[in-house]
C-alpha cells in the first residue's frame, strides 16, 4: 500500500468510527423518545384523548424541518423521518387505546 492509500485507510476507519458511535447515539435516543411517547400514549388512553394529535404533528415537522435546514441536512429526508416515527408512535398509542 502507498502511503496515501494507507493515509487515506486511516481516515475512512476513524470516519466509520463516528458514524458508529452516532448510531448508538441515534438508537439510545430514539429508544428515550418511544419511552416518552408510550408514557403520552397511556395517558391519553387513561383520559379518553385522541392517538393522534394532527396540529402538533404538523407543528413537529414544521419544526424538524428548521432545524434540518439549520443542520444541512435535507428538510424532506427530515420530514420523512419524522413521519416514519410519528406513525410508530400513533401505532402504539393506539394499542394503548384498546
Amino acid at each position: 500500500m502507498s502511503d496515501a492509500t494507507t493515509k487515506a485507510a486511516e481516515i475512512l476507519a476513524e470516519h466509520r468510527e463516528s458514524i458508529d458511535r452516532l448510531d448508538a447515539i441515534l438508537v439510545y435516543t430514539l429508544g428515550e423518545r418511544f419511552k416518552h411517547t408510550q408514557a403520552v400514549g397511556k395517558l391519553k388512553a387513561a383520559h379518553d384523548l385522541p392517538p393522534s394529535d394532527p396540529s402538533r404533528e404538523a407543528a413537529q415537522i414544521a419544526r424538524l424541518e428548521d432545524l434540518a435546514n439549520r443542520a444541512s441536512l435535507d428538510p424532506a429526508f427530515a420530514k420523512k423521518f419524522l413521519n416514519f416515527i410519528i406513525a410508530e408512535v400513533i401505532q402504539h398509542h393506539k394499542k394503548h387505546q384498546t
